[in-house]
């Protein structure tokens, strides 16, 4: 029996895929519940498991677009598995084509027909230009001293030796969406960013205290996530319009905070959702950032877990960044950056003290949130990371963090 293998749907809305990978090849011998494929929709990266074993046959090539509810592939479920098969259930990526280690270079295009004179030679030396990348005007093609002197080394050309080698390649379903939504949020909304600064010193503070006991008692870390999404939670119910999105010529606000968090996973950054931070702890929301980032770094997340959202939170510290003006996550109306922790001599009751600081950026859409929103919610969000004991801690750490 023949059983035609669908593009199951991964999500609302979600009308095709494509396939990015094929995990095994055609006429292999496939287990039930194997990995098949990766498939790119516009949100996510996902593996399609077989439904049935036995022989498969493929109808789809990489990099191929399929519609949701397309066969592409077949399974013959009446073939009997091989002797010596491997039934761990998982598929081994296919080995791809051995490359060479340097790819042939580009063999750049002569312009000169002649040769240059004494003076345009010694010009042209000079300057580091070859004289066969230069297109001479004298009597057949020869190089005069005027060629010489107008000569500049081209952008395409090599001056010197090298390797020109260059490589073109598909950009993914999930990065081509990507780049859309980036060009339509610039092209669509009134975006600015406003910043800020803040010492992060008592968070410093707090962790050194507490963060082992807290890492004993609830089996993980005590970060700056859970501070920064608590005071982000309080800084959207001080600042509505900041926790609102843009539908059509409608306003819509919302009630609860749903916190996007941007995490870097193996097929790009992917933006998992916080449901409800508002009703978490610090442990609740430590423990949800564990999770949702393990499953994206491992490609387990689903597209129902990146749906959704009502604030943006973007971590570009991680790699070093100082100060960025972030892109909000549509249809999304704010987003907040954090930044690199640098040592900096500071103001402290009219003293110069040196104090880890953290530059933040709140980007927002201009056409709902004013900038007495805006510039107010970042100066909230300062306020509670600077005084965490008294703004999210209730004067309680321990209570606070359940220890």
């Amino acid at each position: 029996m023949i059983l035609e293998m669908k593009v199951p749907s991964p999500g609302e809305s979600i009308t095709e895929v494509e396939i990015a990978t094929w995990l095994v090849k055609d006429g292999d011998y496939v287990e039930k519940d194997q990995p098949i494929a990766e498939v790119d929709s516009d949100k996510a990266t996902l593996e399609l498991p077989a439904e049935e074993s036995g022989i498969i046959t493929l109808k789809a090539e990489e990099g191929d677009a399929v519609a949701v509810g397309a066969v592409v592939c077949l399974i013959d479920m009446s073939a009997k598995k091989p002797e010596g098969t491997a039934t761990n259930g998982k598929a081994e990526k296919k080995e791809e084509p051995k490359k060479e280690d340097k790819p042939a270079a580009v063999e750049a295009t002569t312009y000169a027909t002649g040769t240059a004179s004494p003076a345009a030679k010694k010009i042209l030396e000079e300057k580091g230009i070859a004289a066969d990348q230069v297109k001479g005007t004298g009597k057949d093609g020869r190089i005069t001293k005027e060629d010489a002197l107008k000569a500049v080394p081209s952008m395409g050309t090599p001056v010197s030796g090298g390797n020109r080698a260059s490589e073109r390649k598909k950009l993914s379903m999930l990065r081509r969406k990507l780049a859309e939504r980036l060009v339509s949020v610039k092209n669509e909304t009134a975006m600015l960013t406003t910043f800020n600064e803040v010492d992060m010193q008592p968070i410093y503070d707090l962790r050194k205290e507490y963060k082992d006991v807290f890492k004993e008692k609830h089996n993980v870390g005590l970060g700056f996530m859970s501070f920064f999404t608590k005071a982000v939670v309080r800084a959207l119910q001080m600042y509505p319009d900041v926790n609102s999105m843009i539908d059509g010529d409608y306003m819509v606000t919302y009630d609860f905070q749903d916190i996007s968090i941007a995490v870097s996973g193996p097929k790009g950054l992917m933006v998992p959702v916080i449901r409800n931070a508002e009703n978490l702890t610090f442990r609740g929301v430590e423990a949800e950032v564990k999770r949702l980032a393990i499953r994206a770094r491992e490609g387990e997340i689903t597209v129902d877990e990146m749906t959704g959202g009502t604030f943006t939170i973007t971590n570009g510290g991680v790699f070093g960044s100082m100060l960025s003006t972030p892109i909000i996550n549509p249809p999304q109306s704010a987003i907040l950056g954090m930044h690199n922790i640098v040592e900096r001599p500071v103001a402290v009751n009219g003293k110069v003290e040196i104090r880890p600081i953290m530059y933040v950026a709140l980007s927002y859409d201009h056409r709902i949130i004013d900038g007495r929103e805006s510039v107010g919610f970042l100066v909230a969000v300062k306020e509670a990371l600077e005084n965490p004991v008294e703004i999210l801690m209730d004067n309680n750490p321990k209570k606070a963090l359940e220890l």
